[in-house]
């Protein structure tokens, strides 16, 4: 079938060769006319990089328009860009009986998508936001899923995460949690947008990719878990190949994947809530992002760090053989105020027969007490070890890991003694650096939801220059919503009030003095 055209009559002739650039609203457009020596060109007036009108720019004698805001370069032939970014629109011109006509007909949809999303991709490997923030408002525009970009997000990274999974793929879930609540608000779900991207974007800039296995084995569960807990990354990777192409789904990975989570005191909590995030994504987005989404995950289970295994934590594994033993005592989130990492285990186990939301409840009240009585100084200090790095998102990891561990265990019961024992380690690790009171009059808030709603409309425009502040805000605000809501008043007061502090209080997050002390105090030793 032919094309239809849309051709316009735009100017005399006469009129562009007395002024030789004239701009003109043609249906909606802004249209530059140029009269070259290579004859007359039409290209969008808007620069493609901020708008700024072409025909108050540059044209040099072979038809190269230079922008003169920014520099930004297009060849006025083809619309290539240059020097800068996106490409730059151009009509068809005809000249009949002196007259210019245009063709602005449309470019058909396939090709202005395939224009656009690999307009996108190029802002990816450059990490350049605002570029991001544009191509994705033009995918919008043109009318396609808006998750695409998100699918494509995956696509180009989840090779280039040498490790495995980051807080990027899991902010995308939070995220998307925001856009569904913003429904209807087209600026706000294109923050919610524009942050998964960019966040993705930043962690693998500059990254190559790294390859993955391309066997398959049938999958089995307990051959899955011992592939993990001895790093055997090939076997683990093949056994998820092998049980998607036989038809598996995440909710039959779910178990095997949180057993894995929590074998150990794994990676500062992270595994655990990648794996819940991993089931949000997949619901959403599809089962296309699956294969690359596990096969990430099972990475960032073989290299997560296995925390129960050095000196602090190394009580772990005795103490969960103790569970169930010790009876008679009730739990009550004093009992685990400022309490060493070993002594926060012992009285995890010692009321270890009460029921575990029972135990739950409670060190997650503990949890947030050390987040509303982190002493601020610490990240002044600057002589200390570096086992004392420890700092407000450190902090706030008790609360995010406590909100997956509730989750999780709550679908499988029987991993209820590893996660109460590793919530009690992280409020060990953060309770030594905490004050011995706590303000709780200075962070109260009137009605928490409405300071919960406040604090999640602060994170659509956090303002933060990295992403991975501006994460933990995100995850941190969310889970203590989600966990308020299954808490009476004075204990969801407290966790308001612990998250409010968070977001109030300066984060310092480069500590210059402090490595250079620790560098130091290193190389002397060597």
């Amino acid at each position: 079938m032919t094309e239809m055209k849309n051709w316009r009559m735009a100017l005399p002739v006469a009129d562009l060769e007395s002024q030789s650039v004239k701009m003109l609203r043609i249906a909606g457009k802004q249209i530059a006319f140029f009269s070259t020596s290579e004859g007359i060109k039409a290209c969008d007036n808007r620069c493609p990089h901020e708008g700024y009108p072409l025909s108050e720019g540059s044209l040099s004698p072979d038809c190269i328009l230079t922008c003169n805001w920014h520099n930004w370069k297009f060849n006025l032939d083809n619309g290539e860009n240059l020097y800068g970014g996106d490409s730059l629109r151009t009509y068809p011109i005809e000249i009949r009986e002196d007259e210019i006509w245009v063709d602005i007909t449309e470019l058909p949809y396939q090709q202005r998508y395939s224009a656009i999303t690999n307009n996108l991709h190029d802002a990816f490997k450059d990490y350049s936001y605002d570029r991001i923030a544009r191509e994705i408002a033009r995918l919008i525009r043109l009318g396609a899923d808006p998750f695409d970009v998100l699918r494509l997000s995956i696509e180009w990274s989840w090779q280039k995460m040498e490790f495995g999974w980051t807080h990027a793929y899991a902010g995308m879930a939070h995220w998307l949690s925001l856009y569904d609540e913003n429904e209807g608000d087209d600026e706000l779900q294109l923050v919610c947008l524009v942050e998964s991207v960019a966040h993705v974007a930043f962690d693998v800039l500059r990254e190559q990719d790294y390859a993955f296995t391309t066997d398959a084995t049938t999958f089995d569960q307990s051959a899955f878990l011992a592939d993990i807990e001895y790093e055997n990354q090939d076997a683990a990777i093949a056994a998820i190949r092998g049980g998607i192409r036989d038809g598996l789904k995440f909710d039959d990975f779910e178990p095997a994947l949180t057993q894995a989570a929590l074998a150990h005191y794994n990676d500062f909590g992270h595994t655990l809530i990648y794996v819940t995030k991993a089931g949000v994504l997949i619901e959403r987005l599809g089962e296309s992002i699956m294969e690359p989404l596990l096969l990430s995950l099972v990475r960032e289970c073989i290299y997560s760090s296995r925390e129960d295994k050095i000196p602090e934590f190394r009580a772990y594994a005795d103490q969960l053989r103790n569970w169930g033993r010790d009876n008679g005592k009730k739990p009550d989130a004093r009992q685990w105020r400022q309490k060493s990492i070993n002594r926060s285990m012992q009285a995890a186990v010692a009321c270890s027969d009460s029921p575990p939301e029972t135990i739950y409840q409670e060190l997650l009240l503990a949890n947030a007490v050390n987040l509303l009585s982190f002493d601020i100084s610490q990240q002044e200090k600057v002589q200390v070890s570096v086992s004392g790095n420890v700092g407000w998102l450190d902090c706030t990891h008790g609360l995010t890991f406590a909100n997956a561990v509730r989750k999780q265990c709550s679908k499988y019961p029987e991993l209820w003694p590893q996660g109460l024992l590793q919530m009690a380690c992280f409020n060990g690790r953060n309770a030594g650096f905490t004050n011995d009171e706590t303000d709780l009059d200075r962070w109260k808030t009137g009605d928490l939801d409405t300071q919960m709603n406040h604090l999640v409309e602060r994170v659509l425009d956090h303002g933060q220059g990295e992403h991975i502040v501006s994460v933990h805000l995100l995850k941190t605000a969310l889970a203590v919503r989600e966990e308020i809501s299954r808490l009476g008043e004075s204990d969801a007061e407290i966790l308001v009030a612990a998250v409010t502090r968070f977001f109030d209080s300066p984060i310092k997050r480069r500590q210059s003095r402090r490595t250079a002390h620790q560098s130091l105090q290193f190389v002397s030793k060597e």
